[in-house]
């Protein structure tokens, strides 16, 4: 027998084989990190809503349901609204990577990191960055602004604060010990004034961590405006460079930096020297230290001279009116009471 009559038969993948096995490998990765970022977003309403570190019982996992499944909402929706934007422009696009956040004992944590997807293919229109980049915190939007409503009309009664801290109302709550505060916004401000009963019991901004609909919906403000700051390929650097051109991009990208430095400055130095002002955020320090040195203030070219039309000017000035009033300076403090 010859030498080739006694090897072993060999198996050819042909490229459309080799493809689809890709495709499953890529949907699994997806749906993979949808299901964790499911069960860590879960055990983190679980701590918001009942004030309690895990471990849990598996029947306490319910409470955390209502959190997790509002704010996995709100960013599938933002992150589907990139989507359907770049497959409208024909533009090649991954489906969302949901990034998991695992709770940890006494660190402040929402469960998730948000998500993201990725372009695979060039933007060549700037109208095409401009519909990919609004789209998705508008759509997030939208679901969030549900939320909050849906929230600020269906606060339950004061039980329900009582059932997780039975001595509310003892004038020794709170002391000797740290006091988490949610920072205000416009926004939050606003639809709180119309639609909460002044009335009935609500919860001050201290509390309002165990309420699901509008922790949640407080997030979402948070991650809205946080993506909506005109810094390089942020969504609202997306927006910005479109609108505005490379120049004056750049120069709203720089401004916007030294603007979140300075407020976290301020954070730093208001937490250090025990100011208790609520002036700035230290976590502006660090996220101003991210859009300079990792994002970056620049935005890559496109190599496209048409201007935008007058309906996408509106809706990116729009898109900055709600950056401005979803925008909260000091988003989360830290009071010592002793």
């Amino acid at each position: 027998m010859s030498e080739f009559s006694q090897t072993e038969p060999r198996v050819y993948t042909t490229t459309a084989a080799k493809e689809k096995q890709k495709k499953i490998k890529s949907y699994l990765i997806h749906i993979g990190l949808f299901l964790v970022t499911f069960i860590t977003t879960t055990l983190a309403g679980v701590e918001w809503t009942t004030g309690k570190l895990p471990p849990y019982d598996f029947y306490m996992l319910a409470n955390g349901l209502p959190y997790s499944i509002s704010i996995l909402m709100i960013i599938t929706f933002h992150e589907f609204g990139h989507y359907f934007a770049a497959r409208f422009h024909r533009i090649r696009a991954t489906l969302p990577f949901y990034i998991p956040f695992p709770p940890i004992a006494y660190f402040i944590n929402f469960g998730t990191m948000g998500a993201v997807i990725r372009t695979k293919s060039p933007i060549y229109s700037k109208r095409a960055m401009f519909d990919i980049g609004i789209a998705g915190p508008l759509s997030g939007f939208v679901i969030c602004l549900g939320i909050l409503i849906y929230g600020f009309t269906h606060v339950p009664s004061i039980d329900y604060l009582l059932n997780i801290h039975p001595d509310y109302f003892s004038p020794d709550y709170g002391k000797e010990g740290m006091q988490l505060i949610f920072g205000d916004s416009i926004l939050f401000s606003f639809l709180r004034y119309v639609f909460v009963d002044p009335t009935l019991f609500f919860p001050p901004m201290s509390e309002i961590y165990h309420y699901p609909y509008i922790c949640a919906g407080w997030f979402g403000l948070l991650v809205t405006s946080m993506n909506m700051i005109p810094v390089g390929q942020l969504d609202g650097g997306h927006i910005s460079y479109t609108m505005f051109g490379d120049k004056k991009h750049y120069n709203i990208s720089a401004i916007a930096a030294i603007i979140l430095a300075v407020m976290g400055f301020a954070g730093v130095l208001d937490s250090l020297l025990e100011f208790n002002f609520g002036i700035g955020w230290s976590g502006w320090l660090f996220w101003a230290f991210i859009l300079y040195f990792v994002v970056k203030l620049k935005h890559p070219l496109v190599p496209d001279v048409l201007p935008l039309d007058n309906k996408r000017m509106l809706l990116g000035y729009l898109s900055f009116f709600i950056f401005v009033i979803t925008f909260s300076p000091a988003p989360l403090m830290l009071n010592v009471n002793v």
